[in-house]
C-alpha cells in the first residue's frame, strides 16, 4: 500500500487533526483524560519538562505549553522526562498509528537494534525507501528523525530500569542499549543535569526484582483480552519450551547465541509485568521488543474496534471482545517451521509434530529459572536443521524436505523474516521461501512482521465465519473484496472472525499444499 493512500484513511485523518488541534490536546490535558495517554505528550516551556496527559501536575497556562506527537518529538524540542508522570510508563501508541505503515516497520527494526550498529541510510534500504523520504515521513507522524527516536526509546527504557529496578547503573547502561557507561552518563547528565543514579527512588519497595533476573512493566491501551491471548498460547504451546497457566506464560528464548528464560502475568493497572532471565545484558531490549510484539502491546483497540465496528458483520464480535489482540511471534523461523509442519491438520496435531521436532533437535537450557518452571529446552535454531531427515519425525517427504531446505535458506540469511518496503513486498519475499505459500506468507506477515493489514483470504476458518444466513461462504476473491473496507486493520479483523469460529481450530487451514 503507497504511504499516500495509507494517510487516506479515515482513521488517520481524524487523528491527524486531533494531533494539530491545540483546544482539543489542551483540554485533553485539562482533564487529564486516560484515552490520550501515549499518543500525545505536553512540553512545558516553563520548567523544560515533557509530560503525559495523566500528569498530576498542575495545568501549565495555554501559551506556556506545546505539544507533540511522540515522546521522541518533546525530547528533540529540548525538553526532559517529567519524573512524576514518567513517559516512559505510557502505553507506547501513536496517533498516527495506521496512517504510516513504513514509520511502523521503520519503528519495529529500530526497536530491534536496527540503528545500534548501522545507520539510516541502511535502515531506510531496508524498508525500499530512500533516507531523505524515510525522514520526512518520520518528521511528519513523529516530529523527529530515527536517530532522535532510537535515543529516547534507550533513554526511557535506562529511565524505566533507574526507577523499577535495583540494577547498578553499569548494568542499566547496558541493558537499555547503551554503547558505553560514560555515554550513558553523559546523556543523562546533559538531559537530567544530574547524574542518572540520582533519579533512583530511595524506597526500595518501588523496585522490583526477581532472583537472577529482572521485572519491567509493560504498559498498554486498556482493554485487554488476556484470557483471548493465554488462551491462544496455550493451545500452540510446546512442553519443554513454554509453560502455560492460566496468569501465567513462561517459555526459553534464544538471542544471538544467549539463552534465557522469559515469565509474563498480567500486571498492576493497565500492564503486564515480564521477569526477564538472560545472560547477556545488552539483550534486554530485544527481549523486551518480543514481549511486546507478541502480546501485541502497542495496539490500540478502540481505534481498530471503531474502524472495524462499521461492518454489521464485525460490529458484534468487536463488542463480545474488544480487547481481543493479534497474537505475534517469538520467532521468525520457528513461527514458518511450526506454520509449515501445521498445514492442512489440526492445532493440536501440528503442535505433537513440533514437540518431535524440539525433542530432536532442540537445544538444552541450564537456567535457575528454567529448571524451576520445568522447561528443559530452546526452540531448534536453522543450523540445527540443515542437512537432517525431518520427515523421519512422523510427517510427509514433501514436508521435510521443505522444512530442510527453509532452515538452509535462512540459515544462509537470518534477515528474512524482517520487515519490508510494504506488504506486498514482504508476501512476495516470504512465498519463494521453501514450503510456504500464499497463505503462509500472509501468516507470517501478521504474526511476524506484525503488518496489521495482514489477510490470509483463503483461509477456510475466516470463509467460514462470514457465510450468510444460508450457510453459503463467499469465495476467497468475494472475501478479500469485502475486506478492504477493513484497511487498514485487516489482521484484527481475521482475529475476530477466527475467536467467534466453533469449528476445530487448525494452524492453518490454506491451499499451500
Amino acid at each position: 500500500m503507497s504511504e499516500n493512500r495509507e494517510t487516506r484513511t479515515g482513521a488517520g485523518r481524524i487523528l491527524n487533526r486531533m494531533d494539530m488541534d491545540f483546544g482539543a490536546c489542551r483540554r485533553a490535558f485539562a482533564t487529564r483524560d486516560p484515552r490520550f495517554d501515549g499518543k500525545i505528550f505536553c512540553g512545558v516551556k516553563t520548567t523544560g519538562i515533557y509530560c503525559r496527559p495523566i500528569c498530576p501536575a498542575r495545568t501549565p497556562k495555554a501559551e506556556n505549553v506545546t505539544f507533540f506527537p511522540t515522546a521522541a518529538a518533546a525530547q528533540e524540542a529540548g525538553f526532559r522526562p517529567c519524573l512524576r508522570c514518567r513517559p516512559e510508563a505510557s502505553p507506547d501508541l501513536g496517533a498516527w498509528r495506521g496512517t504510516s505503515n513504513t514509520v511502523s516497520r521503520a519503528l519495529a527494526l529500530i526497536e530491534a537494534g536496527a540503528l545500534d550498529a548501522g545507520d539510516v541510510d541502511r535502515l531506510a534500504a531496508r524498508l525500499g525507501v530512500g533516507e531523505r523520504q524515510l525522514r520526512r515521513l518520520f518528521r511528519q507522524h513523529l516530529g523527529a528523525p530515527p536517530v532522535a527516536v532510537a535515543q529516547t526509546r534507550r533513554v526511557l527504557l535506562a529511565k524505566q530500569l533507574i526507577q523499577e529496578t535495583l540494577l547498578p547503573m553499569g548494568e542499566v547502561a547496558l541493558a537499555s542499549g547503551f554503547g558505553s557507561v560514560r555515554r550513558f552518563n553523559e546523556t543523562f547528565q546533559q538531559l537530567f543535569a544530574r547524574p542518572a543514579g540520582a533519579l533512583r527512588r530511595s524506597r526500595q519497595a518501588e523496585a522490583s526484582s526477581a532472583a537472577g533476573g529482572i521485572t519491567v512493566r509493560l504498559p498498554y491501551r486498556p482493554p485487554y483480552d488476556w484470557d483471548a491471548m493465554i488462551g491462544f498460547l496455550a493451545a500452540r504451546a510446546i512442553p519443554g519450551v513454554e509453560r502455560v497457566e492460566a496468569y501465567r506464560y513462561a517459555r526459553t528464548l534464544a538471542i544471538d547465541g544467549a539463552r534465557g528464560v522469559v515469565i509474563v502475568t498480567p500486571g498492576k493497572g493497565d500492564a503486564l509485568s515480564a521477569e526477564i532471565h538472560f545472560p547477556k545484558l545488552a539483550a534486554l531490549p530485544a527481549v523486551i521488543a518480543r514481549i511486546r510484539r507478541v502480546f501485541d502491546l502497542t495496539a490500540d483497540p478502540g481505534l481498530i474496534g471503531d474502524h472495524l465496528s462499521q461492518d454489521p458483520a464485525l460490529a458484534s464480535r468487536v463488542a463480545a471482545r474488544p480487547g481481543l489482540r493479534a497474537p505475534g511471534a517469538w520467532d521468525g523461523f520457528e513461527l514458518a517451521i511450526r506454520a509449515i509442519l501445521g498445514q492442512q491438520i489440526t492445532v493440536v496435531a501440528a503442535r505433537g509434530l513440533a514437540v518431535k521436532l524440539t525433542a530432536a533437535y532442540g537445544e538444552a537450557i541450564d537456567d535457575p529459572a528454567a529448571a524451576r518452571l520445568g522447561l528443559t529446552q530452546v526452540f531448534p535454531t536453522p543450523d540445527r536443521l540443515v542437512g537432517q531427515d525431518i520427515a523421519a519425525l512422523g510427517m510427509p517427504r514433501t514436508r521435510g524436505a521443505a522444512l530442510e531446505a527453509l532452515a538452509r535458506t535462512v540459515a544462509a540469511d537470518p534477515t528474512i523474516f524482517t520487515p519490508r518496503a510494504d506488504l506486498e513486498s514482504a508476501i512476495k519475499a516470504l512465498s519463494a521461501l521453501p514450503g510456504v505459500g500464499e497463505w503462509t506468507a500472509q501468516y507470517i506477515a501478521l504474526r511476524e512482521l506484525r503488518e496489521p493489514d495482514a489477510f490470509p483470504h483463503a483461509d477456510i476458518a475466516l470463509l467460514r465465519a462470514m457465510a450468510d444466513p444460508d450457510g453459503v461462504r463467499p469465495t476467497p476473491a468475494q472475501l478479500l473484496a469485502r475486506a478492504e473496507a477493513w484497511r487498514p486493520w485487516r489482521a484484527y479483523a481475521a482475529q475476530h472472525l477466527w475467536a467467534g469460529d466453533a469449528a476445530p481450530a487448525r494452524l492453518e487451514e490454506d491451499q499451500d499444499q
